[in-house]
């Protein structure tokens, strides 16, 4: 049976995390997470997706997101899969970088955030 497709809808809310592969890192390095963090920031500003926070952490990382216009699975697909090819290529390994699929949850309702300093 085919998995459900996710809902999207432009200004929609996710929480995404994407995990290694059997819990193996995929953040080595800084150079590793400042790759990341500029490949999603080309990202987001090509395709008018809004990001209120991230956090890495050597096997998984967790954003939150508003999409734009563009849908966040495409969103997603681009930033996953050039992060994975530049990563294996700079380590030499092949194969899988991330765990199957990402999770993605939808929050609606009104939401107000806090700025903690």
């Amino acid at each position: 049976m085919p998995r459900k497709s996710r809902t999207d809808a432009a200004g929609a809310l996710h929480r995404v995390i994407a995990r290694g592969i059997d819990r193996e890192k995929i953040f080595q390095d800084p150079t590793d997470k400042r790759n990341f963090l500029e490949r999603l920031g080309e990202i987001l500003n090509s395709t008018a997706t809004r990001c209120f926070a991230w956090v890495i952490i050597p096997n998984h990382f967790y954003l939150l997101l508003q999409t734009g216009e563009v849908p966040m699975a495409t969103v997603m697909r681009k930033l996953l899969t050039g992060h994975a090819l530049w990563y294996n290529r700079r380590h030499r390994r092949s194969g899988h970088l991330f765990q199957k699929g990402i999770e993605n949850n939808i929050f609606s309702g009104k939401f107000t955030f806090v700025n903690y300093r």
